[in-house]
């Protein structure tokens, strides 16, 4: 967001600066032709030229307006430029023309539009010189200088001073006044970030707290019934519900607040349901192997889901009572915003009969859901003992339809 307004702002404060550079040529050119013909005396060539490109200067920035390209209407202006620049020089003493500077307009000029822009016109400019120094070593010149020894002088002063004005009091103040404006507008919206993170923040903590309430009160609940199955319904719940509220808590509580470091919430959400379900006992252990892997919340959340009841299910049915056993869970990045999940027990499994269609269980139909939700797929790994799957899902973009 901040690079598209930046992008908005320099294109403005570019348009600007080219208009204004335009205009400014064009009154100086009308001013100095005008200077050439009633004070210096010179009725050859030059003056023409010079109202000439003020003129098609005026024209063409006039013509913005309808076609909106800068790029034309910026090409125009230095072409022309430097082909006024070099006429000009040649007819006004060649290499030795104070005119020559206004060549290092065109290219600092260059440089305010793009990098590449700049280095063309940077290299013509000195191949042009080049060949104007031969042109005037040559013994068959093809120009002469038509500026009258009484005003040449005079005629160089004006030119220096034609090109340190545009060089300096045109071109380097509004590019000044253009970095500034900028400058200006990164820092309000950087201040104006920094403001929404805060309050991003502040939205994740109340969420955190929220789903925090609400498992605490599903937790009074399941006191409250005498029915196992039902307390175990409930307590399920109370699990989805924490996971959920882990991301919230890690988002708030880092600088980077888009995203968060997956290993570290697996393996606190995997310590918890241990703990939840199997109570202080330590038959169970994780094997977590998640490199470092960031996730946006579209994605964190559901398959913190999944894997909470993938886990859940490994402790419930897979690892029973109190044997030992090991769930294992592999995170790996195989392509751009895509992933491969290895989550499951070593426990006893349940039969390849069974599966999303034919199964009663909330927690299966959950994780197939949770699967098509990440724009993926699961498989069951038979190859190894216990209950394994295979997950192949893809990061998820904002305003992602939950399919549960």
């Amino acid at each position: 967001m901040l690079t598209t307004i930046l992008d908005q702002d320099r294109l403005r404060d570019k348009v600007s600066l080219t208009l204004r550079v335009s205009y400014f040529s064009s009154i100086f050119s009308f001013v100095f032709g005008l200077l050439c013909i009633f004070l210096l005396d010179i009725m050859e060539v030059v003056p023409y030229i010079f109202i000439g490109f003020g003129v098609l200067n005026l024209l063409n920035t006039l013509a913005y307006k309808y076609h909106k390209n800068l790029t034309l209407t910026y090409n125009v202006i230095s072409i022309s430029g430097l082909i006024s620049s070099i006429i000009i020089t040649l007819f006004t003493g060649g290499i030795n023309s104070s005119f020559i500077f206004v060549l290092a307009v065109v290219v600092f000029a260059g440089y305010t539009s793009t990098r590449n822009y700049g280095k063309i016109y940077l290299y013509i400019s000195i191949l042009l010189i080049i060949l104007i120094y031969v042109q005037g070593i040559s013994e068959y010149s093809l120009t002469q200088n038509v500026v009258p020894a009484d005003s040449q002088n005079l005629f160089s002063f004006l030119s220096i001073l034609f090109s340190v004005y545009l060089l300096g009091g045109v071109l380097g103040k509004n590019l000044l006044r253009a970095h500034h404006n900028l400058y200006k507008t990164k820092h309000e919206l950087e201040q104006q970030i920094k403001e929404k993170e805060t309050l991003l923040k502040e939205v994740h903590h109340r969420v955190k707290n929220n789903l925090q309430t609400v498992s605490s009160l599903l937790s009074l609940q399941a006191r409250s019934i005498s029915d196992e199955r039902m307390r175990t319904l409930i307590k399920s719940s109370q699990n989805r519900v924490i996971s959920m509220a882990m991301v919230h808590e890690m988002l708030y509580m880092r600088e980077d607040i888009s995203k968060i470091e997956y290993s570290s919430y697996v393996q606190e959400l995997g310590e918890y349901l241990v703990k939840s379900v199997k109570g202080a006992t330590d038959n169970v252990s994780l094997r977590i192997d998640i490199p470092d892997i960031q996730l946006g919340i579209d994605t964190a959340i559901p398959l913190g889901l999944l894997i909470n009841e993938t886990i859940t299910n490994a402790l419930k049915y897979g690892i029973k009572d109190e044997e030992e056993g090991e769930i294992h869970i592999t995170l790996r990045k195989v392509a751009h915003e895509e992933y491969v999940l290895m989550i499951g027990d070593n426990g006893v499994g349940y039969p390849e009969n069974i599966n999303m269609k034919n199964s009663k269980s909330l927690g299966l139909k959950l994780i197939h859901n949770l699967a098509r939700q990440l724009k993926g797929s699961i498989s069951r790994d038979t190859s190894k003992k216990g209950t394994n799957y295979i997950l192949k899902f893809r990061e998820v973009g904002e305003n992602v339809q939950s399919v549960i």
